[in-house]
Protein backbone atom coordinates (compact mmCIF):
# COMPACT_ATOMS: atom_id res chain seq x y z
CA UNK A 1 0.00 0.00 0.00
CA UNK A 2 1.73 3.48 -1.04
CA UNK A 3 1.00 6.96 -0.72
CA UNK A 4 0.10 6.93 -4.66
CA UNK A 5 -1.99 4.33 -4.58
CA UNK A 6 -4.34 6.35 -1.60
CA UNK A 7 -4.01 9.55 -3.29
CA UNK A 8 -5.24 7.50 -6.42
CA UNK A 9 -7.77 6.10 -4.47
CA UNK A 10 -9.46 9.57 -2.84
CA UNK A 11 -9.03 11.23 -5.92
CA UNK A 12 -11.22 8.46 -7.58
CA UNK A 13 -13.73 9.48 -4.16
CA UNK A 14 -13.94 12.68 -5.08
CA UNK A 15 -14.41 12.76 -8.23
CA UNK A 16 -17.98 10.82 -7.23
CA UNK A 17 -18.66 12.40 -4.43
CA UNK A 18 -18.35 15.77 -2.68
CA UNK A 19 -16.81 15.36 1.01
CA UNK A 20 -15.47 16.76 3.98
CA UNK A 21 -12.39 16.35 5.79
CA UNK A 22 -13.46 14.29 8.27
CA UNK A 23 -15.72 12.41 5.88
CA UNK A 24 -12.30 11.95 3.47
CA UNK A 25 -10.48 10.41 6.57
CA UNK A 26 -12.97 8.09 7.52
CA UNK A 27 -13.29 7.03 4.39
CA UNK A 28 -9.85 6.69 3.16
CA UNK A 29 -9.03 4.76 7.09
CA UNK A 30 -11.86 1.91 5.48
CA UNK A 31 -10.08 1.69 2.55
CA UNK A 32 -6.40 1.22 4.39
CA UNK A 33 -8.38 -1.10 6.97
CA UNK A 34 -9.60 -3.32 4.41
CA UNK A 35 -6.53 -3.91 1.76
CA UNK A 36 -4.69 -4.16 5.07
CA UNK A 37 -6.72 -6.92 6.25
CA UNK A 38 -6.84 -8.53 2.84
CA UNK A 39 -3.26 -8.84 2.51
CA UNK A 40 -2.42 -9.84 6.07
CA UNK A 41 -0.85 -6.91 7.02
CA UNK A 42 -1.42 -4.34 9.78
CA UNK A 43 -3.22 -1.55 9.41
CA UNK A 44 -1.43 1.03 11.58
CA UNK A 45 1.20 1.20 9.53
CA UNK A 46 -0.05 2.59 6.71
CA UNK A 47 -2.73 5.28 8.16
CA UNK A 48 -0.19 7.77 8.34
CA UNK A 49 -0.42 8.08 4.99
CA UNK A 50 -4.35 8.58 5.78
CA UNK A 51 -3.56 12.02 7.11
CA UNK A 52 -0.58 13.19 4.78
CA UNK A 53 -3.44 12.31 1.73
CA UNK A 54 -6.00 14.53 3.50
CA UNK A 55 -3.38 17.18 3.90
CA UNK A 56 -2.76 16.92 -0.02
CA UNK A 57 -6.24 17.24 -0.89
CA UNK A 58 -6.98 20.41 1.55
CA UNK A 59 -3.59 22.07 0.28
CA UNK A 60 -5.11 21.41 -3.33
CA UNK A 61 -8.55 23.12 -2.33
CA UNK A 62 -10.48 20.06 -3.33
CA UNK A 63 -11.73 19.03 -0.03
CA UNK A 64 -13.20 22.28 1.65
CA UNK A 65 -15.64 21.98 4.86
CA UNK A 66 -17.29 25.26 3.83
CA UNK A 67 -17.79 25.16 0.99
CA UNK A 68 -19.16 21.91 0.90
CA UNK A 69 -21.47 22.75 4.04
CA UNK A 70 -22.59 25.75 2.05
CA UNK A 71 -23.66 23.82 -0.82
CA UNK A 72 -24.99 20.78 1.65
CA UNK A 73 -27.02 22.99 3.35
CA UNK A 74 -28.71 25.18 0.09
CA UNK A 75 -29.66 21.66 -1.02
CA UNK A 76 -30.83 20.38 2.25
CA UNK A 77 -32.95 23.64 2.51
CA UNK A 78 -34.81 23.29 -1.00
CA UNK A 79 -35.68 19.94 -0.13
CA UNK A 80 -37.45 20.95 2.92
CA UNK A 81 -35.02 19.95 5.22
CA UNK A 82 -35.77 21.43 9.00
CA UNK A 83 -32.69 23.30 10.54
CA UNK A 84 -33.10 21.19 12.90
CA UNK A 85 -32.43 17.70 10.29
CA UNK A 86 -30.21 19.96 8.10
CA UNK A 87 -27.43 20.57 11.47
CA UNK A 88 -27.48 16.92 12.20
CA UNK A 89 -26.95 16.09 8.42
CA UNK A 90 -23.67 18.13 8.48
CA UNK A 91 -22.80 17.14 11.56
CA UNK A 92 -22.77 13.44 10.84
CA UNK A 93 -20.69 13.99 7.55
CA UNK A 94 -18.05 15.94 9.55
CA UNK A 95 -18.64 19.76 9.30
CA UNK A 96 -17.45 21.25 12.53
CA UNK A 97 -20.24 22.49 14.71
CA UNK A 98 -19.24 26.10 14.52
CA UNK A 99 -19.38 26.39 11.00
CA UNK A 100 -23.03 24.51 11.04
CA UNK A 101 -23.61 26.66 13.91
CA UNK A 102 -22.58 30.10 11.93
CA UNK A 103 -24.81 28.45 8.49
CA UNK A 104 -27.64 27.57 10.07
CA UNK A 105 -27.80 30.73 11.62
CA UNK A 106 -27.29 32.78 8.46
CA UNK A 107 -29.39 30.44 6.37
CA UNK A 108 -32.51 32.92 5.45
CA UNK A 109 -35.20 29.77 4.20
CA UNK A 110 -37.95 30.10 6.37
CA UNK A 111 -38.70 26.72 8.54
CA UNK A 112 -42.50 27.71 7.16
CA UNK A 113 -41.16 27.37 3.53
CA UNK A 114 -39.22 24.19 4.07
CA UNK A 115 -41.87 22.71 5.68
CA UNK A 116 -44.32 23.34 2.88
CA UNK A 117 -41.54 21.80 0.50
CA UNK A 118 -41.29 18.71 2.88
CA UNK A 119 -44.84 18.09 2.78
CA UNK A 120 -44.98 18.59 -0.91
CA UNK A 121 -42.06 15.97 -1.08
CA UNK A 122 -43.38 13.78 0.78
CA UNK A 123 -46.76 14.16 -0.36
CA UNK A 124 -48.13 15.08 2.68
CA UNK A 125 -51.39 17.31 3.97
CA UNK A 126 -52.79 19.16 1.10
CA UNK A 127 -50.60 16.83 -1.88
CA UNK A 128 -52.45 13.56 0.06
CA UNK A 129 -54.73 12.56 -3.14
CA UNK A 130 -57.38 11.17 -0.49
CA UNK A 131 -57.82 10.28 3.49
CA UNK A 132 -56.37 13.94 4.09
CA UNK A 133 -58.88 14.64 6.93
CA UNK A 134 -57.71 11.04 8.65
CA UNK A 135 -54.21 11.35 7.88
CA UNK A 136 -54.13 14.97 9.29
CA UNK A 137 -52.77 14.35 12.86
CA UNK A 138 -50.19 11.17 11.08
CA UNK A 139 -49.02 13.58 8.70
CA UNK A 140 -48.01 16.13 11.47
CA UNK A 141 -46.46 13.22 13.86
CA UNK A 142 -44.29 12.70 10.81
CA UNK A 143 -42.99 16.22 9.96
CA UNK A 144 -42.49 17.32 13.88
CA UNK A 145 -40.51 14.01 13.89
CA UNK A 146 -38.63 15.08 10.93
CA UNK A 147 -37.36 18.16 13.05
CA UNK A 148 -40.20 20.88 12.46
CA UNK A 149 -41.46 22.96 15.21
CA UNK A 150 -45.66 21.45 15.95
CA UNK A 151 -46.76 25.03 14.39
CA UNK A 152 -44.87 24.77 11.33
CA UNK A 153 -46.00 21.63 10.64
CA UNK A 154 -49.52 22.05 11.76
CA UNK A 155 -49.50 25.04 9.39
CA UNK A 156 -48.37 23.37 5.65
CA UNK A 157 -50.45 20.69 6.87
CA UNK A 158 -53.33 22.64 7.21
CA UNK A 159 -52.69 25.13 4.26
CA UNK A 160 -53.81 24.92 0.69
CA UNK A 161 -51.84 23.07 -1.92
CA UNK A 162 -51.55 25.86 -4.44
CA UNK A 163 -50.17 28.19 -1.87
CA UNK A 164 -46.05 28.85 -1.66
CA UNK A 165 -46.74 30.05 2.01
CA UNK A 166 -48.89 28.54 5.13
Amino acid sequence: MTAEWLFRAAAHYLERYASTTANLRRVLERKVMRRAHARGEDAAEHLGLVETTVGRFVELGLVDDRSFAEGRLASLRRRGTSRRMTTAKLLEKGVEKALVEELVAADETSERVAAHAYAKRRRLGPWRSRQREERRDRDVAAMVRAGFAFPDAAAAIDSEADTGEA
